[in-house]
């Protein structure tokens, strides 16, 4: 009888959906935050010139 009583639980009163569901949510969570930093902290900052020769990037002078 107790068997039959833990598997009719409604699934959000179970953990392991609430578990799966974390990792996703805690990565779109993170997501948000970096994309609003990125537009919010360092959009007015200005793009360095520079000149790519192979792997050196070596900076314009003025």
């Amino acid at each position: 009888m107790k068997a039959e009583s833990q598997s009719s639980k409604h699934w959000w009163k179970q953990l392991w959906p609430w578990l799966l569901i974390l990792g996703p949510a805690l990565a779109a969570i993170g997501c948000a935050i970096t994309i609003y930093l990125a537009f919010t902290v360092h959009a007015d900052e200005p793009v360095r010139d520079g000149i790519k020769r192979g792997l050196k990037v070596e900076q314009v002078q003025p």
